[in-house]
C-alpha cells in the first residue's frame, strides 16, 4: 500500500503497484474514522485506489446524539455536492479516469451511495450498502447493489429494507441483500464498540471484495 494522503477533505490511498480501479468510501454519521481508513487501506492493499471523503467538516461526535443533531444541521446540498466532486475527483486519481467507480457507503454513506449512483448512472459501476437505505426512484441506476444489514436495526426497519429492495426489484436492477444474524446497525465498524460484530464485519468485507472483483470483470 502506498503512503495515504490526507487531501483537504478527502484521504486517499493508492496500492503500491500505482493506480488500480476507483472505490469511494462513504462514511456514517461518525465522521471520517479510524475504521473508516482502515476500510480505504484494506481496498488500497487489494489493488484498488479507494478514496473517503470528509462529509462532516472534520466532525466526529461521540455518541449518537450529538451525531443526530450534526447530522441534522448540515446542509445536504453541500454534501451532495461534495459526493459528486468526490467521484469525479476519485476518478481523475484512477487507473483508469474514462472509467466508472464503485461506491461503498457506511450508514449515512449507503444512503448517499444510493443516491449518487441514480443522479450519475454513467459514474458509478457499483454499489455496495452497508444498513443504508434509500426510498427513491431507481429507474435511472445502472449500478448493481450488494446489501449488508443487520438482524436488529434501530434506524432501518424492515419496512425500509423491503421498501428498498421492491423498489430495485421493480426497475428490474440488479440486487444482492444479506441480513447478519445477531447484528445491529454499525456493525461493520470497529469504532462502534457497543454495535461492532467482528465476525459479521468480515464475511461482509470478504463478500464486498468479491462483489468488487466481479463487477470490474463484468466492465473490463
Amino acid at each position: 500500500m502506498e503512503q495515504a494522503r490526507s487531501s483537504g477533505s478527502a484521504y486517499l490511498v493508492q496500492p503500491d503497484e500505482g493506480p488500480g480501479p476507483g472505490v469511494l468510501v462513504l462514511h456514517s454519521w461518525w465522521g471520517l474514522t479510524r475504521s473508516t481508513k482502515d476500510a480505504v487501506e484494506q481496498l488500497a492493499d487489494a489493488g484498488y485506489t479507494a478514496m473517503a471523503p470528509d462529509l462532516l467538516a472534520g466532525g466526529m461526535p461521540g455518541d449518537a446524539e450529538t451525531a443526530s443533531r450534526l447530522l441534522a444541521n448540515s446542509d445536504p446540498n453541500l454534501t451532495a455536492a461534495l459526493v459528486l466532486d468526490s467521484i469525479a475527483a476519485l476518478r481523475a486519481q484512477s487507473a483508469s479516469p474514462e472509467d466508472p467507480v464503485a461506491v461503498v457507503g457506511f450508514s449515512m454513506g449507503a444512503s448517499w451511495a444510493l443516491w449518487a449512483a441514480t443522479r450519475q448512472p454513467a459514474s458509478v459501476r457499483a454499489v455496495i450498502a452497508y444498513y443504508g437505505s434509500q426510498n427513491i426512484d431507481f429507474d435511472t441506476l445502472a449500478a448493481p447493489v450488494l446489501g449488508h444489514f443487520a438482524a436488529t436495526d434501530e434506524l432501518v426497519s424492515d419496512d425500509d429494507l423491503v421498501e428498498m429492495q421492491a423498489r430495485l426489484l421493480l426497475s428490474d436492477k440488479h440486487v444482492e441483500i444479506h441480513r447478519y444474524p445477531g447484528t445491529r446497525h454499525w456493525f461493520a465498524e470497529s469504532g462502534v464498540a457497543t454495535h461492532h460484530d467482528a465476525e459479521a464485519a468480515e464475511l461482509a468485507w470478504t463478500r464486498t471484495l468479491g462483489f468488487l472483483e466481479d463487477q470490474h470483470r463484468s466492465v473490463s
